[in-house]
């Protein structure tokens, strides 16, 4: 479990085939620094769990499902990515709850730059627009944000924004981001829950959701 803090700026120094998933290597020196074989580190986003450690940085196996629903697919060494150990229990809960279970990509439709804040536009998929309401929270690589706008019914295509304050844009890579780039988004754990009880009331209709990594 996770809380969408980013701790550390990391970076992918090596990622390997292996069959139809991925081994890849990162520094993060911050994360390993209590960090055990078997541990989970979330990804911008994406939770992973190390395979092999030392002094900086850690390795992991990503497998073919996470590869098809995350932006992991077209990584490569030299990428940044954002980094979040487990939360320790007892912790603060900063952000909100995020399980490193990404629902899938999203992709920057504008980026607004204001004085010092920043306001990103990103398209999302029909079934996970309802998911996402305005005021609530959202990880979007991994970063716990609030939606400050979202797009009505019927809207082509769905989309919603985030407000970035300087710290954000400074401790995380959604400051690099541009108009065409995709980001990991994992909705609102309590939204998901509602929507897979809906499905089964009498008349709810279909469940569309789809397993996560």
């Amino acid at each position: 479990m996770f809380t969408g803090i980013i701790e550390e700026l990391g970076e992918i120094t090596s990622v390997t085939p292996t069959g139809d998933g991925a081994r890849m290597t990162f520094h993060a020196p911050l994360a390993v620094s209590d960090a055990a074989r078997g541990d989970s580190i979330a990804v911008s986003g994406v939770c992973l769990t190390v395979v092999d450690r030392d002094i900086d940085g850690f390795t992991a196996d990503v497998m073919k499902q996470t590869l098809d629903m995350s932006t992991l697919a077209a990584a490569s060494a030299g990428r940044r990515v954002n980094l979040e150990r487990a939360t320790a229990t007892g912790g603060r809960l900063g952000g909100h709850i995020v399980q490193g279970h990404i629902d899938g990509t999203g992709h920057v439709l504008e980026v607004r730059p204001g004085d010092r804040w920043r306001v990103l536009r990103i398209a999302l998929t029909r079934d996970l627009a309802p998911l996402v309401v305005d005021k609530g929270s959202i990880a979007v690589d991994g970063v716990s944000l609030t939606v400050s706008a979202a797009s009505g019914p019927g809207a082509e295509p769905a989309w919603f924004e985030v407000s970035l304050i300087p710290e954000t844009l400074t401790a995380t890579t959604l400051g690099e981001r541009v108009v065409g780039d995709r980001v990991n988004l994992e909705t609102d754990i309590l939204a998901r829950h509602v929507r897979r009880l809906l499905a089964f009331a009498p008349g709810g209709g279909t469940d569309t959701e789809e397993g996560a990594p």
